[in-house]
């Protein structure tokens, strides 16, 4: 157990974080399951929008790599278009 009050927050804090960005994930992973289930063309083309922002949003709090979210990008973006 930690013996500092600095450390004891930055548990505290690290907890709050990593439920956040666990929730951010895991909202993020159902919004793309959601569109590569997409049979509509125009349905998925609006759905395409939010869910590359919400991507971009995970690479830029380094929740994912930035070369992973350029590949999911480009693989969604490939699947739209294919519809």
């Amino acid at each position: 157990m930690a013996n500092h009050k600095s450390a004891l927050k930055r548990i505290r804090s690290n907890e709050k974080k990593r439920v956040l960005n666990k929730y951010q994930h895991k909202t993020t992973r159902n919004a793309i399951k959601a569109l590569r289930l997409a049979t509509d063309k125009s349905e998925a083309s609006a759905k395409l929008s939010t869910v590359i922002s919400m991507i971009d949003k995970l690479a830029k709090k380094n929740i994912i790599h930035d070369n992973k979210a350029s590949n999911l990008k480009s693989k969604l973006t490939k699947h739209v278009s294919a519809l």
